[in-house]
């Protein structure tokens, strides 16, 4: 069994699992920040999916990386855009 490929599994069962509970959460309030760490979630989960399935060897050093990047702005925004309506 290759151990880097269920650490990747693991990783992306994570973040997809957190993402489901930010969607269950966002149906129950209709709260824009919970979609937001939804999207946010499924983008870090695209990360691993995408390099594992694609065998970059470097995850840092491709351009999958900007997927986690794109993903903590939008946890950034949604957070300021939440904080500005109060």
């Amino acid at each position: 069994m290759n151990l880097p490929l269920v650490a990747s599994g693991a990783i992306i069962m994570g973040y997809a699992l957190a993402a489901v509970f930010f969607l269950k959460f966002w149906r129950r309030t209709a709260d824009s920040l919970f979609l937001a760490f939804a999207a946010a979630f499924l983008l870090m989960a695209a990360t691993p999916l995408l390099t594992t399935l694609l065998e970059v060897p470097r995850e840092e050093q491709s351009p999958f990386y900007l997927l986690r990047l794109l993903a903590f702005l939008i946890i950034i925004v949604a957070i300021i855009v939440k904080s500005r309506r109060r």
